[in-house]
């Protein structure tokens, strides 16, 4: 039988979530949002194409939560997108109250479902969801890592002339100007990030330049765009988690997962190495840490805790 992914949100990131996921034959695809007309037709828009694309799912918009019953993965990205000079902060109040009815629809009709949460500011809203659904922790996730880490990866492999399927590295913490790119883990064709340092192939500024160019990525897009923010690579780095957990892929993915303990963090989402299989995030991988990454990934969990209890003051119940 069919599997079943309901993309709550039709924007640019959700109807790019929908024609990936058709092109991949992944799974039949519901695709919601509270304008039903704009979920119809982009569902109605990518379904014309599977004659040429040879995919055979099927797609449907709606605006009605019962439509989405029994879901196997369910993909947020309901909520206003940032405007240029808006920090991800500012999105909070906005997007706590759209989270909340979300989190109730999903509650309802697919309790059993794999969530994974787009919408910003990420590491809060992905708190709040699985607060406000009270679905299990490890069913609940966010998309921040995969991107961040693709993100780097594309720079380095654009600064270094390098293939970007021959360059290895991933960030942890939060999503945005606090993440923790792991040098540590950072190789080129093999070779650990400081000995490409060593042989003058990049300077140490180049690469503090990379890294704040990747803590800034979606800022970047956003000002490019002026109307909206990056769809294409968030809406990859999505399908990518989904399909792991369908198909039982139990990949190594850096994700906003939920810490009981690892990482000396407790009951906070953060962004980690975790395995995604099919019981969702089936383990929290603990990787060794230098001295300045902890400090940096203690700072990054320290801004996520702020934020967090910025969204306390706004509604008492989480």
């Amino acid at each position: 039988m069919k599997k079943k992914i309901t993309l709550i949100g039709a924007g640019q990131i959700g109807g790019t979530l929908a024609h990936l996921i058709a092109l991949k034959g992944l799974a039949d695809v519901v695709l919601f949002d509270v304008a039903e007309g704009l979920a119809k037709g982009k569902a109605l828009d990518i379904a014309q194409s599977s004659p040429i694309e040879e995919f055979n799912i099927n797609l449907r918009g709606t605006n009605n939560y019962k439509d989405t019953e029994n879901s196997d993965v369910i993909i947020i990205t309901a909520g206003v997108p940032r405007k240029p000079g808006m920090s991800r902060d500012d999105l909070l109040g906005i997007n706590l109250k759209i989270i909340k009815e979300v989190a109730q629809g999903i509650k309802d009709t697919s309790p059993n479902a794999f969530v994974i949460c787009i919408t910003n500011p990420l590491d809060i809203i992905v708190m709040a969801l699985q607060k406000y659904s009270g679905l299990p922790k490890n069913k609940v996730v966010g998309m921040a890592g995969i991107l961040d880490s693709s993100r780097f990866i594309y720079f380095l492999s654009q600064k270094l002339n390098v293939e970007v399927r021959n360059i290895k590295s991933f960030v942890l913490g939060g999503h945005g100007d606090t993440m923790v790119a792991m040098l540590n883990y950072t190789k080129i064709n093999g070779e650990p990030i400081e000995n490409i340092i060593k042989s003058g192939k990049l300077s140490s500024e180049e690469l503090n330049k990379i890294i704040e160019r990747t803590q800034k990525g979606g800022a970047e897009i956003v000002k490019y765009l002026e109307k909206g923010s990056a769809f294409y690579a968030p809406a990859s780095a999505g399908v990518e988690m989904a399909e792991s957990y369908i198909k039982d892929l139990k990949k190594e993915l850096p994700c906003a997962a939920y810490l009981n303990g690892e990482y000396g963090v407790k009951d906070i989402y953060a962004g980690v190495p975790v395995i995604i299989g099919k019981n969702g995030v089936e383990k929290v991988i603990e990787i060794k840490l230098l001295q300045e990454e902890e400090k940096k990934f203690e700072k990054s969990i320290k801004a996520v805790q702020d934020l967090f209890n910025a969204a306390k003051k706004i509604d008492s119940s989480l």
